[in-house]
């Protein structure tokens, strides 16, 4: 079981998600696939919680139209970042709210949840608690204006609503009183025993993890919340806690057991789940941020004890450090950082799929550098990985008719290659397996360096011209380097592993297994013709800031598309700007009886009395602007096709000011 921290969906992700838990647990799931192993790789939108109510009351729609938008999209995304979830699921699935609801019942009933009475900020002109972001404030820690309830995004200092200086609802922008209010809790301490058990026993956490884990245990358990006063959420299945929704930080960590039973229950094997859960040879890894290191060696090992149902604890918990931009934290609020679908409009995936595992910061922050970026793509792929196989292809393609040269007599130096290139994919496989992907990912850019070292010194260009059969040895063993490539690159780079194995021609047994990383392509087989794997960067990192600049300024959010005000207006006044001869003056009912202004270019196109009484699309929230000395405050949406232009208009009867979605 190969699992990521579930992605909070109240925006894209940016590249510190990609890199903390989705990439790297992407490249060890295709890893074990490629060893034969039963690989289930699952996890999930996290579109519960306050973010998501709170973004949606300022948008004014609903939390589920708001995540049924962002899930598609970010699905969307994965796919084209060569992400192989077998699941990738959501916490409004209806199978993960039936087991969250069913798992707190059992917990419940075992006597380690309890109620208790606490004081709660209480917005009066809301009428409602005010749980996490939806009260604001001045951070406690470091005093930075606009800190949230739950976390300050200046100096990510977790947070309480009631610790906030000067707080505000972050919905109407009053200050709200404090009040008694009666909450659920899981009694945490009781596990402390088991839990430091499991994590000393555990020799695949983390470094950074097992250290965070046994201090914040030293530090003395607290009972920890289950429950929210929001209306967006699973509702919690205590008694006497109908208003009540399941904090969505120990709601979430169960879908990872919710997602392999949704799963298997679509492969039509209702019970196969519990393999990857109770079988005590099962093994299940986790990739996750830091910030994310407690509800994944300290809650969710705690909840799975509290059930008494024997679920397997994590095997693995791979936690990196954080991915800064510029020395500050990744913020879509305050724009700083990348975000994955930014990051697509500049380069292609595997581009960043490289630079990402080749950066990761396993064991201290790292501060993303365009700089850096330039320097692994031109030099690691371009100059060492790709000129290595083009060289070698190109060099069969011309001189031995494009297939494999005869490997017969290797001699000493050919076989010390080979075995080489052994030694190193059996050490990339302990790397991945130690979860230290920048260490193997080296190792697999070490196999070019041999393959590049070897050709400089054998020189099959100055071979072919005296000694056919040895440049022909050299080729032989060059072109298995190639082959290896195409396996042991493959959990990094999909798409580049997948374009090496159609240029060698390989057929579906030969790049499906790790041990193919190894076997030899026999002499005769056919290669296709060598094109070039990458491209240069030929820019600085100034100019790839700038062109970011324009990827963020040229795509637009779903949050913003919802603030355009796109509804059904009716011209009811219409006539030409004066001094103009292509202007055109119109009065368009948005709705209400409102009339505003607007100034077409759309005279020669339309008579003016063919105007009046015409249901258009419009946007009807424009900042007014000045065209010859008139305001116009709506826009008229229109196509455009070699100079006709036509008016945008439903094609059935509806009413002034009809919102169109």
């Amino acid at each position: 079981m190969v699992t990521c921290a579930w992605p909070y969906i109240n925006y894209t992700p940016h590249l510190g998600t990609m890199i903390g838990s989705v990439l790297s647990a992407d490249v060890v799931a295709r890893y074990y696939r490629l060893k034969g192993d039963d690989v289930v790789f699952v996890s999930g939108s996290d579109e519960h919680g306050t973010p998501i109510e709170v973004e949606a009351v300022r948008l004014g729609i609903s939390p589920k139209k708001l995540t049924d938008e962002n899930h598609a999209k970010i699905v969307e995304l994965w796919k084209r970042w060569g992400i192989s979830f077998d699941n990738y699921t959501r916490t409004e699935s209806p199978i993960h709210k039936e087991f969250v609801k069913s798992f707190f019942t059992r917990i419940y009933r075992r006597g380690y949840v309890f109620a208790q009475d606490v004081e709660l900020p209480f917005c009066r002109k809301c009428d409602r608690f005010l749980p996490d972001r939806f009260v604001q404030g001045v951070c406690p820690k470091c005093g930075a204006e606009g800190a949230r309830g739950d976390q300050c995004e200046k100096c990510d200092c977790l947070l309480e609503p009631a610790k906030l200086v000067d707080p505000v609802c972050a919905v109407c922008g009053s200050s709200p009183v404090m009040r008694k209010v009666k909450h659920w809790y899981f009694d945490l301490a009781k596990f402390s025993g088991g839990l430091c058990k499991f994590l000393e026993e555990n020799e695949r956490l983390s470094q950074n993890a097992r250290k965070f884990s046994l201090n914040f245990i030293g530090g003395g358990l607290k009972p920890r919340s289950l429950t929210r006063d929001n209306k967006w959420g699973i509702p919690a299945p205590f008694p006497g806690a109908e208003d009540k929704t399941i904090y969505v930080w120990v709601e979430a960590v169960l879908g990872y057991v919710s997602a392999t039973i949704e799963y298997f229950r679509g492969r039509g094997e209702e019970e196969r789940w519990k393999e990857f859960w109770f079988d005590g040879d099962a093994k299940t890894l986790y990739f996750i941020g830091k910030d994310n290191i407690p509800f994944h060696t300290i809650i969710l090992p705690a909840l799975l004890l509290a059930s008494g149902e024997g679920f397997n604890l994590p095997w693995s918990v791979s936690s990196t450090e954080f991915l800064q931009f510029k020395g500050e934290s990744f913020s879509k609020s305050r724009r700083i950082g990348i975000w994955i679908d930014e990051a697509l409009e500049l380069f292609q995936a595997d581009y960043w799929r490289y630079f990402l595992v080749s950066t990761r910061p396993e064991s201290k922050d790292t501060d993303f550098s365009w700089g850096v970026f330039i320097e692994r793509v031109n030099s690691d792929l371009n100059d060492t990985l790709g000129n290595f196989v083009h060289r070698t292809l190109t060099f069969i393609g011309r001189y031995f008719d494009g297939r494999v040269p005869d490997g017969a007599d290797l001699g000493d130096r050919d076989r010390e290659v080979l075995q080489s290139v052994r030694e190193l994919v059996e050490r990339v496989a302990k790397e991945l397996e130690d979860c230290k992907l920048q260490e193997a990912l080296r190792t697999v850019v070490d196999v070019s360096r041999l393959g590049n070292r070897y050709f400089h010194e054998r020189a099959p260009w100055k071979l072919i011209k005296t000694d056919r059969d040895e440049a022909a040895k050299v080729l032989y063993v060059a072109v298995q380097l190639v082959k290896t490539l195409a396996i042991v690159l493959s959990p990094f780079m999909p798409f580049t592993a997948e374009r090496i194995s159609a240029l060698l021609n390989l057929v579906e047994d030969q790049r499906r297994g790790w041990e193919e990383a190894v076997k030899l392509l026999p002499s005769n087989h056919e290669i296709g013709k060598a094109e070039p794997l990458f491209e240069k960067i030929m820019v600085d990192g100034e100019e790839l800031q700038v062109r970011l600049e324009k990827a963020k300024s040229s795509t637009i959010t779903f949050e913003e598309f919802l603030k355009l005000d796109l509804r059904v207006g009716e011209i009811v006044e219409a006539e030409m700007v004066p001094k103009s001869k292509s202007l055109v003056r119109l009065g368009i009912d948005v709705g209400g009886g409102v009339v505003k202004q607007a100034v077409a270019g759309i005279a020669g196109q339309y008579e003016l009395k063919q105007l009046l009484g015409l249901k258009v699309a419009v946007l009807a929230n424009l900042e007014p602007k000045r065209i010859f000395g008139l305001d116009s405050e709506v826009m008229i949406l229109a196509a455009e096709d070699g100079g006709n232009i036509s008016i945008l208009m439903p094609d059935k009867p509806v009413k002034s000011g009809s919102k169109i979605k």
